[in-house]
């Protein structure tokens, strides 16, 4: 198993609407507040950095879960979620690159892993299930802003990863060895001659 290139923890309080303080190894990141409706939903979210710019969840309209845009403070338009089943515990993180998806870790462990095409996992993200708390850890190449959407979205499902998920590339030191390479396609065949062929004896 490969170390994690970079760790955080979270520190979460409230009840209805709570409020989570993201913590990295130099200190105290920001803080993530989300916000529900009077159904109980979370209707929204904004992360309060101590540098760097303000970010806001909010639900788009539909009634599939984890049906979120992330947009900055200025209305530029980072990325956006949804599942498209109720039943599928999978979440699709569109991000205007490459989609990401967010799926439950499988064996005996609680939390989400972000898996990326071809890349296999960047990021998981643990616990959440008793002490509402999760560890983050990223493994490969992933932006602050990806990961705390994905963290806005695990959090709101935790309990849904107490039962292990499917297989997935979860080991990161796997996803750099080199696979071996498909055969090359056949050529495909001559198109036949329209002509006599050469060298053929003259007709009667």
């Amino acid at each position: 198993m490969a170390e994690p290139v970079a760790r955080y923890r979270t520190q979460v309080s409230g009840l209805w609407n709570t409020t989570h303080r993201i913590v990295g190894n130099d200190g105290e990141l920001g803080v993530l507040t989300m916000r529900r409706n009077r159904f109980g939903l979370v209707c929204e979210g904004r992360w309060s950095p101590h540098k760097g710019e303000v970010l806001h969840f909010r639900r788009d309209p539909g009634i599939l879960r984890s049906q979120f845009s992330l947009w900055t403070a200025g209305r530029e338009w980072l990325g956006s979620s949804l599942r498209s089943s109720f039943l599928h515990r999978e979440i699709v993180l569109h991000t205007g690159s490459r989609p990401l998806r967010i799926v439950p870790l499988s064996g005996l462990r609680t939390g989400w892993t972000i898996q990326a095409p071809r890349t296999g996992e960047l990021a998981r993200l643990e616990g959440g299930l008793v002490l509402r708390s999760m560890r983050l850890d990223v493994y490969k190449k992933l932006e602050l802003e990806q990961l705390l959407f994905a963290y806005f979205l695990a959090w709101q499902v935790r309990r849904e990863a107490f039962w292990p998920g499917p297989e997935q590339d979860e080991d990161p030191s796997l996803a750099s060895a080199h696979k071996p390479l498909a055969p090359p396609p056949l050529a495909p065949p001559p198109p036949p001659r329209s002509g006599p062929e050469p060298n053929a004896p003259p007709t009667a």
